[in-house]
């Protein structure tokens, strides 16, 4: 129980350095730039101390959730000062702008970025794709009635596993089995289960495309009923090659570096289709509430990614910890960009329809249409905070009355 609790905080402290720092790249690049912030705080509520430094103060409040960043004329609708105005964010140029308002989600982006380094350098970087890599070729193939046999084969001195007779070698990634692609390693595993004999195996190897021939084995395996994990496996006869995948990639210090790079654009994509999913999950959440199985797919609060984090450290799965808060500084980041409002990205989308508005009209022989009146925009940015506050409300009944469990 006790790392249980202190997964949960550990994972809620790196929620909440996140947020802060999201709002340190705001104030940062404002500075840079030459914009007016007027106070940079941690957290929300009762001041527990600050101090001003120039033009900017800076402080802790005492409730560590988030921060905010005071940023002079962050739009034209806002009271400046006359010594504030030459300094007023409004004033700046649209791309000036447009830097300070995505530099949050830019922030979010390099700690995840830099968490999956710390990854891939330590511990590697899971096979979230099921790549069909092999990592290792057995020595032999023979039938296992138990777990225990499968892990511990009694190898013959003539019982070479098919993929080691074949020619297969680790590193080979196998790309087709009977001329059917095999983009991950369940398709390979589909595809030769029902499989005997001698069968056409395309592996890549060295970027050069290798055919090999395999006489797929038949052997004996246990099979565990999902639902009834404690009852005893029934055995089943299944086609096997003899090879296993990678769960983990591993690298140094120097390949980290490719590694993580090519795993972020991998949860960039991923991350666009959870959000494309978002809406078409919420049912399922509301039906898990009122007692439904929950999906593990579905959207996950703050209370629920803690909780997830707390059974990750006490079962000791500091991999799937560090890429559960990777992977949520890659979605708030992202989310924090779609052109809605209140999000960083509304402002955005507001800030570049200014500057093609007045585009338009100085070919037209016009002068520029000043800043955007927010308060026209105040009754769809209440919907959208209602419906997102509705959310919220939902995920976080449902990561509390049914929250989402690592299997042990």
């Amino acid at each position: 129980m006790a790392a249980y609790i202190f997964g949960v905080v550990l994972f809620a402290l790196g929620i909440c350095i996140s947020v802060a720092l999201h709002e340190a790249g705001h104030m940062v690049t404002a500075r840079m730039f030459g914009m007016r912030v007027r106070r940079y705080f941690v957290g929300f509520g009762p001041t527990i101390f600050s101090f001003r430094r120039k033009d900017t103060e800076y402080g802790l409040k005492a409730i560590p959730l988030g921060g905010f960043c005071d940023i002079a004329g962050f739009t034209g609708m806002d009271e400046v000062t006359p010594e504030e105005a030459p300094k007023a964010m409004w004033r700046f140029k649209t791309w000036k702008r447009t830097v300070v308002l995505s530099a949050g989600s830019i922030t979010h982006f390099i700690l995840g970025f830099i968490i999956l380094y710390a990854m891939a350098a330590t511990m590697g970087l899971p096979n979230l794709a099921g790549t069909p890599q092999v990592a290792a070729v057995s020595n032999c193939v023979v039938d296992a009635r138990t777990d225990q046999e499968l892990r511990a084969p009694n190898c013959g001195p003539d019982a070479a596993a098919p993929a080691l007779r074949g020619g297969m070698q680790p590193g080979d990634e196998i790309v087709s089995v009977s001329g059917a692609e095999t983009p991950t390693f369940a398709d390979v595993t589909a595809k030769v289960e029902p499989l005997s004999g001698p069968t056409q195996v395309e592996v890549e190897r060295d970027g050069d495309v290798v055919p090999l021939t395999i006489d797929v084995q038949r052997v004996q395996r246990p099979v565990y009923d999902p639902k009834n994990p404690d009852a005893p496996p029934q055995v089943v006869e299944k086609g096997a090659i003899g090879v296993t995948f990678p769960k983990m990639f591993e690298y140094n210090a120097g390949t980290a570096v490719g590694g993580a790079v090519a795993f972020t654009g991998d949860m960039f994509v991923q991350t666009a289709q959870r959000l494309v999913e978002f809406p078409e999950k919420i049912p399922a959440v509301v039906d898990a509430i009122f007692g439904g199985e929950r999906d593990p797919e579905t959207p996950v609060s703050v209370v629920g990614a803690s909780r997830i984090g707390g059974e990750a450290v006490e079962q000791g799965l500091w991999e799937l910890f560090l890429l559960l808060l990777a992977s949520l500084n890659f979605f708030v980041g992202v989310f924090n960009l779609l052109p809605l409002l209140p999000l960083d990205g509304g402002h955005i989308a507001i800030t570049w329809y200014e500057r093609v508005r007045d585009a338009i009209r100085k070919m037209r022989g016009k002068a520029a249409g000043g800043p955007v009146d927010y308060s026209k925009l105040s009754a769809v940015t209440m919907v959208l905070v209602f419906v997102g506050g509705a959310v919220v409300l939902l995920t976080v009944t449902a990561d509390i009355v049914n929250p989402i469990r690592i299997s042990p």
